[in-house]
């Protein structure tokens, strides 16, 4: 529905994310969105056998490669002359080319009296050179060097009059040198190309800038990085400083980075510990431009760096436009970095954080890094404590519900890496006893005491994931980029699946009993208030200008550069999909010519709001058996086989769907049918996930995102909204699991659509289903399902949720009209002009021109289904004490639409490119056929949209806005701390209604 948008942060990569304080830490420290996990293959080299995958050379034109021999990839590795490295992974699903510019710096290379250093040097390769994001680049370049000599100034100095004084000069000059640059010029460019998930990231030891272009401007892609790079100049600093500064604070609001900083504090307290990727907080204070330059000439040089493309090219001609673009960059030697090794844990090291959360525990062991052949059993360990289903955390602690939640992973890194364990309470547990049974699975390993076809089946899934990390472009690239960082061969990747069968059970012991033992660290999450935390005070900054309608010459001339020419392909639903019936049902396919994977899916028009009990009833199955197999043998069998299930339910929709290798399709099924129709009722398991379900409902109070949400609906709905439309604890205490089973039982007795993907044909999956799927002798009626009327914003309105925080978090929403299928273009052109991204009306006011926020948006949020109507959100994060000055901002902007010709023309063209270059496929073609269906249609919108847009005028925006926005009155939800956000003082914003947990959450 919308993207949160952000300048940096740090990136983690993690195969199994089970608990919520991981989803919490990744999500908050994913830069601009880069909201994908990156699945890193670690094979295990030549730990046991001789790998089959071999190094080769090959030369064409004059451009020597190397190749790793049956590497799915294809990938090509060149080094130019100057050393850059250049990775080239060709495949042709649709024409577009995701690519990465990797530097290997990161945090731990910053110097030691400049914390964060990488991090801010990131935001700034951003902010243009001398050739673009200037309007007079003679004219600017004295005020910047002006800018320099303050910070220094600044820093220097520990007298606060002084710093004040020397600040508000700052201030002052930065306005003065803001009037000659040209805010997002780069978003700007790069939009008009049509890229998608514009992006960066800085982690420990690694900076990659990420895009994903259209295959049509690759050389306007190569001639806008290549200048990036050349002559970066750090201009609109201190507002962008301040970006940073809310980036640290929406860190010190977060329980998960807490404890993933004091874990890696510990752990390696010499090395990856030593220092934060943000950075202190008084080294943000007192930020140096000059070591930020020098930081750059160190290390952004090209036998430093990768270009990583993975897409729809000819990599004979793009490694001659790469060479073309690139060679002007000089080798130059690279600082190396050293650290004292870190000393022997040899007693467990106990530390504890506090704040608002739920309670957990995050228990680590210290391995050598990825060059070591140790390490690279590490992610097999991972796999075999957690996969998901047959892992023992999976098995032990997760099915046998013995905690809430439980996982274990790996974390590999160059110098070190970590296996994590972490895990969350059930009520009434306490740490220690989480922390002991993790531990007593660590036990269990090292003595062996796991299935001896757990192997097995770890292999039998590998080739599963090896495939289908390969569908993706960003997973190609992504898995090239973390191996050049990390000095990964790319050899034993490829290797993966032939070393891995050559594991025993007897290797794994070993290694287990060789690291995991009392030399861990655990960090103790413990709800309380933090006395210790720190608050980056904002500085006092005045809006400097954005000059939205300026362009450099570089931007034209780029703007103006051939483009390769290229046709969208918009969905025929009655060619692209076969239909056939089933017994009465829908049976719809589209043929899978690439690989053996398939996915096949039973979609019915029921959910929450026909049954209450239907989510409860779904979470229930994964607990319990059948007459003939356990919970935990149905786990087993379904990973033998490489093959996972899952029952999902929304509020209006449900869908049983069901993935694996073709070669095991008819067993995965009966597996899956046998359990839906023949689960049994176990009490125990009942009585044990009520009591989970209670405690994750508890936990749910105490995450501020869920709380923003609750005030959004019953903004939406009034007091009775599908958000606290749930069972009280009467309610769970009167239900019984047969109850549940019987739901279950019935399932497949209502009508539904049957949805495959995969290597047969329509006619064959037809009558192989016949025999397989159950079809009862009559359908039963779908329940009546409830129904929620939305609210009139008649008048201003504050709905307002206490929550211990440094930040205060601000929607603004309205109910607008109902759907119509004709105003689809103008919609998302205007979400493009105004709220959807960096080079948008609203990240270009609030946070460019104001530095109000590290994460803004806006946007006018369509229906799902005919009836419905659109709703109206806007979105700030800020500090507390700005919030008057972003509620005035984001309010103005609401109700009067800055124009911006060029701004405009940008964001069509962006529409449009990004149609053109984007395709439906697979399963996504069934499912936006459905999607279609409930929105009254039965083509693909983005051909009218394609059509439409290209007629709409910024007149067109204006007068929607006019329509929409403009003089309408807004329902404002904000979750703050009543101590630094007075309740009294909301009043001038509309009637304020301060929600208590038990009116948002309905229990």
């Amino acid at each position: 529905m919308f993207k949160l948008y952000k300048r940096s942060a740090k990136k983690f990569r993690f195969q199994t994310l089970t608990l919520n304080i991981i989803n919490i830490h990744k999500n908050m420290n994913l830069k601009r969105n880069f909201f994908s996990c990156i699945f890193l293959f670690i094979s295990f080299g030549n730990l046991l056998a001789q790998e089959a995958a071999e190094w080769k050379t090959a030369t064409h034109d004059g451009y020597t490669y190397k190749y790793v021999s049956d590497d799915p990839t294809t990938s090509r590795f060149y080094t130019l002359d100057n050393g850059l490295t250049v990775i080239l992974s060709p495949t042709i699903k649709e024409p577009r080319i995701q690519t990465y510019i990797a530097i290997k710096a990161g945090s731990k290379t910053d110097p030691a009296n400049h914390t964060g250093l990488a991090h801010y040097l990131e935001h700034l390769l951003f902010k243009g050179t001398d050739k673009y994001g200037s309007l007079d680049w003679k004219k600017e370049k004295p005020l910047l060097d002006s800018i320099d000599n303050l910070y220094e100034e600044y820093n220097a100095s520990v007298d606060s009059a002084k710093r004040k004084a020397i600040y508000a000069q700052i201030d002052k000059v930065s306005g003065e040198a803001a009037k000659f640059a040209i805010a997002n010029e780069y978003d700007k460019v790069m939009a008009n190309m049509g890229t998608q998930g514009s992006n960066a990231f800085t982690s420990f030891e690694q900076t990659v800038y990420i895009e994903n272009i259209p295959s049509t401007s690759v050389d306007k892609f190569l001639r806008v990085q290549a200048e990036r790079f050349r002559n970066p100049i750090f201009r609109i600093f201190h507002t962008e400083l301040e970006a940073v500064y809310e980036e640290k604070n929406r860190g010190l609001d977060n329980d998960g980075t807490k404890s993933f900083e004091a874990m890696f504090a510990n752990l390696f307290p010499n090395s990856y510990g030593k220092q934060t990727t943000i950075g202190t907080v008084e080294h943000l204070k007192n930020p140096s431009l000059i070591a930020i330059r020098d930081y750059y000439n160190k290390f952004y040089v090209p036998n430093n760096m990768a270009i990583i493309m993975s897409g729809d090219f000819d990599p004979n001609e793009m490694i001659k436009k790469i060479d073309a673009n690139f060679s002007y960059m000089k080798r130059k030697e690279v600082p190396s970095y050293h650290f004292d090794a870190e000393r022997a844990i040899t007693t467990p090291v106990i530390k504890e954080v506090k704040g608002p959360t739920p309670e957990s525990i995050m228990i680590g062991f210290r391995f050598p890094g990825s060059q070591s052949k140790d390490t690279q059993l590490l992610e097999l360990v991972g796999n075999i404590l957690t996969n998901g289903n047959a892992g023992m955390f999976d098995l032990n602690l997760v099915k046998k519900q013995r905690l809430l939640s439980a996982a274990a992973f790996s974390y590999v890194l160059k110098d070190y890496s970590t296996l994590l364990l972490q895990g969350r309470p059930m009520k009434d547990q306490s740490l220690d006893e989480v922390k002991n049974l993790m531990l007593g699975e660590i036990e269990k390993l090292k003595k062996g005491d796991f299935s001896d076809d757990l192997l097995t089946a770890i292999v039998n899934n590998a080739k599963k994931n090896t495939i289908e990390s390969n569908e993706s472009y960003e997973s190609r690239a992504g898995s090239l980029m973390d191996a050049f960082t990390s000095d990964i061969d790319w050899k034993r990747i490829v290797s993966y699946n032939t070393t891995l069968a050559n594991i025993t059970k007897k290797d794994i012991i070993a290694f287990a009993n060789k690291y995991l033992n009392d030399n861990y660290v655990a960090v103790y999450k413990r709800k309380g208030e933090d006395k210790n935390i720190q608050k980056v005070e904002k500085p006092s900054i005045t809006p400097v200008e954005v000059n939205r309608d300026a362009q450099s010459v570089f931007l034209k001339q780029v703007n103006e550069m051939s483009e390769t020419a290229v046709s969208p392909v918009w969905l025929d639903f009655k060619k692209d999909i076969t239909k056939n019936k089933l017994k009465g049902l829908e049976l719809l396919t589209v043929e899978n010519k690439n690989n053996e994977i398939f996915r096949l899916n039973y979609r019915f028009e029921m959910g929450s709001y026909n049954n209450k009990l239907l989510p409860l009833a779904a979470e229930y199955l994964q607990y319990i058996g059948t007459d003939t197999k356990t919970a935990e043998e149905i786990s087993k069998a379904f990973y033998q086989i490489a093959s996972s299930f899952d029952v999902n339910v929304s509020s209006e929709i449900s869908s049983i769907s069901l993935d694996g290798l073709q070669e095991n399709f008819g067993q995965a099924v009966v597996l899956l049918e046998d359990l839906i129709k023949n689960c049994k009722a176990d009490e125990e398991a009942w009585q044990r996930l009520k009591v989970r379900v209670k405690k994750s409902r508890e936990d749910a109070k105490l995450d501020k995102g869920t709380i923003l949400r609750g005030l959004v609906s019953y903004a939406q709905y009034g007091e009775k909204n599908p958000f606290n439309y749930t069972l009280s604890d009467a309610d769970l205490d009167s239900i019984t699991g047969k109850q549940l089973t019987d739901i279950l039982h019935d399932l497949i007795s209502y009508q539904h659509n049957i949805i495959y993907y995969g290597p047969k044909s329509n006619t064959d999956i037809t009558k192989e289903l016949a025999s397989l799927h159950y079809i009862p002798t009559s359908y039963l009626p779908y329940p009546a399902a409830i129904k929620f009327e939305k609210t009139v914003q008649e008048k201003p309105l504050v709905y307002f949720a206490d929550y211990d925080m440094v930040q205060a978090e601000i929607d603004w929403f309205r109910n607008s009209n109902k759907y119509d299928p004709n105003k689809t273009a103008i919609i998302q052109l205007f979400n493009n002009y105004f709220g959807g991204g960096m080079s948008g009306i609203v990240f270009q006011t609030i946070r460019e021109s104001k530095a109000l926020a590290y994460s803004t948006y806006a946007v006018y949020s369509s229906p799902t289904k005919k009836e419905d109507s659109y709703s109206i959100l806007a979105y700030v994060g800020t500090q507390a004490d700005k919030l008057d000055d972003a509620v005035a901002g984001m309010s103005e902007l609401l109700q009067e639409l800055p124009a911006s010709e060029k701004v405009f023309i940008t964001s069509k063209e962006s529409l449009l490119k990004s149609l053109i270059t984007s395709r439906i496929t697979e399963d996504g073609i069934i499912f936006s056929y459905l999607g279609a269906k409930r929105l009254g249609i039965d083509y693909d919108m983005r051909k009218k949209v394609y059509e439409d847009a290209k007629k709409l005028t910024f007149d067109d925006l204006k007068n929607f806005h006019d329509q929409e926005f403009k003089d309408k009155t807004y329902a404002y939800c904000i979750v703050a701390n009543k101590n630094r956000v007075k309740v009294a003082d909301l009043a001038k914003y509309g009637q304020v209604e301060e929600l208590d947990l038990k009116t948002l959450f309905g229990y």
